[in-house]
């Protein structure tokens, strides 16, 4: 049981620093993206720009902690509308609420000028240690 604690201390400070608050982000505020995929990358970029810190910087490992699949809509303002989850880790629910807050307090995302208001799908790897890769974005797995 004493082995165990330690891991639990290290995935509550990970998750902590994972739920932080986000920065101003320096990334554009208007999307000129024309379909759900172009308006992904910008929203990725978006997100990225939010939370440097909590970027995986490189490839990531074989086996991620956690994988959330997620459907992100948007307003013709970038407002967040909805979330719904499409495929979440049982294991690791605290990742799930984790990442629904990033996206929250990230809001708005650029405003998807061309399309009105957008609805995409991302998926979030996330490793052990909090920080993450978008798939839209991601390096790869070693």
């Amino acid at each position: 049981m004493k082995l165990l604690r330690p891991t639990l201390v290290l995935a509550f400070v990970a998750l902590a620093g994972l739920c932080s608050a986000a920065p101003a982000p320096t990334a554009q505020k208007v999307s000129m993206a024309d379909t759900p995929r172009a308006y992904r990358m910008d929203a990725a970029r978006f997100i990225y720009a939010s939370y440097p810190e909590r970027i995986y910087k490189g490839k990531l490992p074989p086996l991620v902690h956690a994988i959330v699949v997620l459907e992100v809509d948007v307003d013709e303002s970038g407002k967040v509308k909805d979330i719904t989850m499409v495929r979440v880790p049982t294991h690791a629910p605290d990742v799930v609420v984790a990442v629904k807050k990033m996206i929250h307090q990230a809001s708005p995302l650029p405003a998807p000028s061309r399309m009105g208001g957008a609805k995409f799908t991302e998926i979030w790897l996330v490793d052990k240690s909090g920080r993450f890769q978008l798939d839209a974005l991601t390096e790869g797995q070693r």
